[in-house]
C-alpha cells in the first residue's frame, strides 16, 4: 500500500507538523475566538447574539482542524490563522442562521452568504447581508468578521492569482448553503438540477450527494491560503492541489461530518448526505473510496506527507467522536482507520486524547 512507501524521515517530519499545530496553531485559534465570542456577546439582536455564540462554542474545533494550515508554512501563521478563523467563523454562524431560526427563503440565505464570498475579496465593501433576513442588528459583527479575513489575506505575499479560483469554490459553497436549507419539497430538486452540469464535467462518475458534500468543505480554500502564504507555487502544482480537495479530500471531509451525525439529524429532521446511500455497506465502500483516492492524490502533491496527513487528520477527528460508538459506527470506523494506515491510528489515539482532556 502506498503509505508505507515513502521515508521514515516523514516520521520526524509529522511530529514536527504536529508539534506546530498543537502549540503553535491552537492557541493562536483560541485568542482569535476569544476576540469573537466577546464581539458576538455584544451582538443587540438576542437571535444574532444566540448563534453567534454558540457558533463560536459548539464548533471551535472547525476552526482547530482547519487551522492546520498554518504549521504547514512557517511564515505569515498569523494571517492565515486569522483568515482561517475570520472565514470559517463566517461560515458556522450563517449555517446556524440558516438551519436553526424557522427561516426557508433562498434569497435571504444567498444574501447571508455574500458575506462569505466577500470575505475573499480584499478591498470588497461589502453590503447589508441581512437585508433579507428576520433579524439584523448584530453591532457590526457579521461585517468585521469579513473585514478581519479581507485585511489577513492582503498580508500574505501570493494571493492575487489564487483569489479567482478560492472564490469559485466559495461560490460553490455558497450554493450548498442556499439549497440545502430551502423547504424540505424543493431542496432535492433545486441540489439535482443544479449539481447536474458540474457532475457530467468531473473525469470519474460520482452519486450528486457526494459532489454535494464536496461543495460544502472550506478545507480547498484554506489550502489555497496556505499556497499564498508560501507563495512559491506554479499554476501546475496549484490545479494539483485543487484537484486532489475538490471533489476528493473536501468531499471526504462532508462524508465523514454527515456519517457521524446521521442519527442526530433524524431527530433534528436536517438533510444528511450519508442517507442517500443505499445502506451500511455501502457507505463504507464508499467512505473507503474516498479516503483511497484522497490518499492517492494527496501522495502525487508537492509536500506530499503534509496532505497526506490532513486526510489522516480527517479520519482521526471524525472517528473519534463518541457519536461513532453511540451508534454503532465501529466496524467502518476500523475499516476507515484501516485504510488510512499506522499515522492514521497514530492521529486517531491523539484525537481521542485530546477530546478526552477536553482540548477538542
Amino acid at each position: 500500500m502506498f503509505f508505507r512507501s515513502f521515508s521514515p524521515n516523514w516520521t520526524a517530519a509529522r511530529l514536527e507538523l504536529m508539534g506546530r499545530f498543537l502549540f503553535l496553531a491552537f492557541p493562536g485559534v483560541a485568542r482569535e475566538l476569544k476576540n469573537w465570542w466577546l464581539m458576538a456577546s455584544r451582538c443587540p439582536e438576542p437571535h444574532l447574539r444566540r448563534m453567534a455564540l454558540a457558533s463560536i462554542e459548539k464548533k471551535a474545533f472547525h476552526c482547530q482542524g482547519g487551522s492546520v494550515f498554518s504549521a504547514w508554512t512557517g511564515s505569515h501563521r498569523r494571517e492565515l490563522i486569522r483568515a482561517i478563523v475570520a472565514l470559517q467563523t463566517i461560515s458556522d454562524y450563517l449555517d446556524n442562521l440558516c438551519d436553526r431560526a424557522g427561516v426557508e427563503d433562498g434569497e435571504a440565505f444567498y444574501r447571508l452568504h455574500r458575506a462569505f464570498v466577500d470575505a475573499l475579496c480584499p478591498g470588497a465593501p461589502g453590503c447589508d447581508y441581512y437585508a433579507l433576513y428576520p433579524y439584523r442588528e448584530d453591532g457590526g459583527y457579521l461585517q468585521e468578521l469579513v473585514r478581519s479575513c479581507q485585511q489577513a489575506l492582503a498580508r500574505l505575499p501570493a494571493y492575487g492569482p489564487l483569489r479567482e479560483r478560492a472564490c469559485r469554490l466559495a461560490e460553490l459553497y455558497c450554493q450548498l448553503q442556499v439549497y440545502k436549507h430551502i423547504q424540505w419539497p424543493l431542496r432535492v430538486k433545486s441540489l439535482t438540477t443544479w449539481l447536474e452540469p458540474l457532475l457530467e464535467s468531473l473525469p470519474e462518475r460520482l452519486y450528486w450527494w457526494e459532489l454535494a458534500a464536496a461543495t460544502g468543505s472550506t478545507l480547498g480554500i484554506f489550502a489555497l491560503f496556505a499556497l499564498a502564504a508560501r507563495g512559491d507555487y506554479t499554476g501546475e502544482e496549484v490545479e494539483r492541489v485543487i484537484a486532489a480537495y475538490f471533489p476528493w479530500i473536501c468531499g471526504l471531509h462532508i462524508l465523514l461530518d454527515y456519517f457521524i451525525d446521521q442519527q442526530e439529524d433524524v431527530e433534528g429532521g436536517d438533510l444528511n448526505f450519508v442517507a442517500y446511500y443505499r445502506d451500511d455497506r455501502q457507505v463504507a465502500g464508499r467512505l473507503k473510496y474516498f479516503v483511497d483516492r484522497s490518499l492517492a492524490l494527496a501522495a502525487e502533491l508537492p509536500d506530499p506527507f503534509f496532505h497526506m496527513t490532513v486526510v489522516q487528520g480527517l479520519l482521526a477527528m471524525y472517528l473519534s467522536d463518541a457519536k461513532v460508538d453511540g451508534q454503532g459506527l465501529q466496524p467502518t470506523r476500523h475499516l476507515l482507520l484501516d485504510s488510512g494506515g499506522p499515522a492514521a491510528r497514530r492521529l486517531y489515539r491523539l484525537c481521542a486524547f485530546l477530546r478526552k482532556v477536553g482540548i477538542v
